[in-house]
């Protein structure tokens, strides 16, 4: 740090030590200045060019230095000098002490921060860049932050300072001149019964009201600004159009109908989505049935000395299918119009924002809601084309077992497909770029699951880098590299899991200015509205969790904000959303894990019970896994809790519903469970954390007496 600044931070020191030293915040309250404001107006009087700039530098140090005062100073400002006055002295003090607080931020803070925060600073710069004056206009005419905030946060984005200086003084002008005008009142305050003067009364209730005012203007001018171009229908064919029948299209429009609202739901392809026809469903079709292949492989293990089972993958696959099929009128067109949705087949097109077209003809809609999905991504990798890679979308289709499968990418697609394929018999290779499988959980749950994958017969590739694929006489190969080696993988059909992208584009979002955020999502404020308010957004395509009961989660409060928003919006509550992966062993978790914990610097308490005590695993031949939780340090406040083990999906519920209702784990210990069950282990990690925190002093206290009552 260089002298200049090593300077500027004492000289800001010494300003802040002497003001609170000499005790001069006493000077700035209210009652002080009734006491003083015979003496302070008469001095005003006979020094008004002295009293103008005592008062203009007085507020811009303590605005420069966030002092606590300013609001008090405003109000004075009225007082003693008048509206016209008290209005411009304080428009520019405040302005001009903002834009000092926002360069010393700039000077002293700007480089340190930048280098370490770039990841949190560089989005705010885009921001900026983007729509920064709006955005400063807003927080000064609606203070949503407290004043010193925005001065120092403005300070380490790249906005020019004068800028800053003029955005802010007028955006600060209205509340300024309600404060002054406020503050010309409390100067005709000289009985008890003055406080009850009409102008006094409404000054206070302008500033009560005030935010509120404010917010309700600039929301209308951001909406004539986003809708300008679009003429608005003067009526509706529906309340609402839901593009895309998944989970999140499906439970928004059933919500809808629920209400009486007239529903359009729109699906260019099969009704339920991804979830009902490609993902969920036939996912744990199969698992169930490689499940009963791995009892029967490992049936000497339950005492059984010999047990064989045969079995034609088409006929498993096929099986596959018939499970859809008899979930298929859950979600069938049928079902829904008997429930008043209006089901269409087509490619729906967004014409305006009330003006959705499909199958040639324009629906006129108060609004729209966008659940289009998304769908598996492939990598880039050359020769990728000529190995016609799999998906989580086209695995279903195959009929011939794969010799040798290679999943590209461990995170949960990737591994629950890969070990049922291990288990009907297929080479399987799983590979990927990280050193763990699921690279989201705990390490501890993710090697369980490794071993088990493993134990399957899978080859774990971590830390593989691909670089080609290559056809070759014996079939495919990918060239990779791991350990600034070469490495070659051969195999006959290719499964890609390494994410998915959301559908965002061919439907019209891109001419009204809706367009994906750099994760390939659509940006929705915290009630699922675009850019455009009666336009939401739920599920796969907004993120940031791509799970059914996520979008399920999401399409009520995307159907309500749009249907009642005028009246009543709501956040969407991301805090306790169950995270699954229906390996065997599965993994399940709610709340924050401790990987999560650690990097976000969240103190915790962690208490761990192993399932290999726990009776009904052990009679399960399951004896493998564990429940961990995570305390709020000194508490028993569950701030989140991991499970490993066979059916940790079904024992995660107990824990949800705790945090859910505010219950700790004193609530659940203190729960009759039946005896033997899974469950029962949630009760015995509620055990081991009372023994962790027993009262060590009342139970020596305890020992004494009984010692005592034997004699």
């Amino acid at each position: 740090m260089n002298s200049k600044k090593i300077i500027l931070i004492v000289v800001i020191a010494a300003l802040i030590g002497a003001f609170f030293l000499l005790d001069l915040g006493s000077y700035l309250n209210l009652e002080y200045i009734k006491t003083q404001q015979d003496s302070l107006q008469s001095w005003v009087a006979a020094n008004k060019v002295l009293a103008i700039a005592a008062f203009v530098v007085f507020y811009v140090l303590v605005t420069a230095l966030s002092l606590p005062g300013a609001v008090i100073m405003t109000l004075v400002g009225g007082a003693i000098f008048g509206l016209a006055t008290g209005l411009i002295l304080v428009s520019f003090a405040s302005a001009t002490g903002a834009t000092l607080a926002f360069l010393m931020a700039r000077y002293l803070l700007r480089a340190p921060l930048t280098n370490k925060f770039s990841n949190y600073i560089d989005p705010i710069n885009r921001g900026i860049e983007k729509d920064g004056i709006s955005y400063l206009f807003t927080l000064r005419l609606v203070p949503l932050f407290p004043f010193f905030v925005i001065n120092a946060v403005m300070g380490l984005t790249r906005m020019k300072a004068t800028t800053f200086y003029w955005v802010s003084q007028l955006g600060m002008l209205p509340g300024t001149a309600i404060f002054v005008n406020a503050g010309t009142q409390l100067a005709l305050i000289e009985q008890p019964s003055d406080i009850l003067s009409p102008g006094l009364i409404l000054s206070f209730c302008l500033l009560g009201i005030f935010p509120w005012i404010a917010k309700a203007i600039v929301d209308k001018v951001k909406q004539r600004k986003v809708y300008s171009g679009y003429t608005k229908p003067k009526k509706f064919d529906t309340n609402m159009v839901v593009i895309g029948a998944g989970a999140g299209g499906l439970v928004t429009s059933y919500i809808a109908a629920a209400t009486k609202a007239k529903v359009t739901l729109i699906e260019r392809h099969k009704m339920g989505g991804d979830c009902l026809n490609t993902g969920c469903v036939p996912s744990k079709a199969l698992i169930r049935t490689t499940h009963f292949l791995a009892d029967v492989r490992d049936a000497k293990d339950l005492g059984i000395r010999n047990a064989a089972v045969e079995y034609e993958f088409s006929e498993v696959m096929d099986r596959v299918q018939r499970v859809i099929e008899t979930i298929e009128p859950h979600d069938s067109i049928a079902r829904y119009e008997s429930l008043g949705v209006d089901c269409v087949t087509g490619d729906a097109f967004i014409r305006s924002p009330w003006e959705v077209e499909v199958n040639g003809k324009t629906i006129t809609t108060q609004n729209i809601v966008i659940a289009t999905g998304a769908r598996p991504t492939l990598p880039s990798i050359p020769g990728i084309e000529q190995v016609e890679p799999l998906t989580s979308d086209t695995i279903w289709g195959l009929r011939q077992r794969p010799e040798r499968l290679l999943v590209l990418g461990a995170g949960a697609i990737g591994c629950e497909l890969g070990q049922c394929f291990a288990r009907l018999g297929s080479q399987v290779s799983i590979l990927f770029r990280g050193t763990q499988v699921l690279t989201k959980e705990d390490q501890d749950a993710a090697a369980v699951v490794e071993k088990r994958l493993q134990q399957d017969g899978i080859q774990i590739c971590a830390s593989h880098t691909p670089v080609r694929f290559e056809v070759t006489d014996a079939g495919f190969e990918l060239v990779c590299r791991h350990n600034d080696q070469e490495k070659r993988i051969g195999f006959d059909k290719l499964l890609v899991a390494t994410g998915r992208t959301a559908n965002v584009t061919g439907f019209g979002l891109e001419a009204m200015g809706i367009t994906a955020k750099p994760g390939g999502t659509i940006q929705v404020d915290p009630y699922l509205r675009t850019r455009m308010p009666n336009i939401l957004a739920c599920g796969d395509v907004i993120g940031p969790f791509q799970f059914t009961h996520a979008a399920a989660h999401q399409a009520w409060f995307a159907s309500v904000n749009a249907l009642f928003g005028q009246l009543k919006k709501f956040k969407v509550d991301y805090s306790l959303i169950p995270f699954t992966t229906y390996t065997s062993p599965e993994v399940a978790r709610i709340g924050l894990n401790e990987k999560q914990a650690i990097d976000e610097g969240i103190a915790y308490e962690a208490v761990r019970y192993n399932l290999e005590e726990l009776d009904r695993a052990i009679t399960d031949e399951a004896a493998y896994g564990f429940v961990k939780v995570l305390l709020k340090p000194g508490s028993d406040k569950i701030i989140g809790v991991t499970l490993v083990g066979e059916h940790a999906a079904e024992m995660l519920p107990e824990f949800a519903l705790a945090m859910k209702n505010k219950l700790g784990l004193n609530k659940i210990l203190g729960t009759i469970h039946a005896y033997p069950t899974l469950n029962e282990a949630n009760r015995f990690v509620a055990g081991e954390w009372k023994k962790k925190h027993a009262p060590q002093k009342v139970l020596a206290w305890l020992e004494i007496f009984h010692r005592w009552k034997r004699g």
